[in-house]
């Protein structure tokens, strides 16, 4: 019994030390991934949650309140306090979907692309040194990992999002 909770568990039998040191390089890493926006958004008092809708709605124009919602798993209010936030100081703006005025349509304004992309670049930065010391094949093998630890059920609606995100952009050129 054992053996199969390990097998389930741990399929390539990594120690329990490889594992804990494995979260904490995640943790790590998260903190400096985020690092470097959170120095640039405190300048404009913004936090996490206005990055993170202001990367969703910049990858995604027409976004909808609901969807956006679903993604960052947050409340409503505290969607709706950030989305104040960025419309009130010109990032973001808001429309009413033409065959369903009860939908409401996120657009980022040319000063929200610009901090969006300011933010991106400094991740994309970040993540390319990294890849480039690890070699050829490592951002295929990054990718996968980072898609397994998306939950099952929720990795192809995650998957289908990022493709839709990719079609726009380019369309945007």
């Amino acid at each position: 019994m054992m053996a199969d909770l390990k097998t389930a568990v741990n399929p390539i039998f990594l120690s329990e030390e490889d594992l804990r040191r494995g979260i904490e390089l995640l943790f790590f890493a998260y903190r400096d991934f985020i690092g470097d926006p959170d120095d640039v958004l405190a300048k404009f008092n913004f936090g996490r949650a206005h990055h993170r809708v202001l990367h969703f709605v910049n990858r995604n124009p027409g976004m909808k309140v609901a969807e956006l919602l679903d993604i960052l798993k947050i409340t409503k209010q505290s969607l709706g306090r950030v989305l104040k936030q960025l419309i009130d100081q010109g990032y973001v703006v808001q429309k009413e979907e033409a065959n369903d005025r009860r939908q409401r349509l996120l657009y980022v304004t040319p000063k929200g692309e610009a901090l969006a992309m300011k933010l991106a670049g400094l991740q994309t930065a970040r993540i390319a040194r990294a890849l480039s010391e690890l070699g050829p094949h490592a951002h295929e093998a990054a990718c996968r990992f980072l898609t397994a630890m998306i939950n099952a059920e929720q990795r192809d609606s995650v998957l289908r999002f990022i493709a839709r995100a990719d079609r726009a952009r380019r369309q945007r050129g």
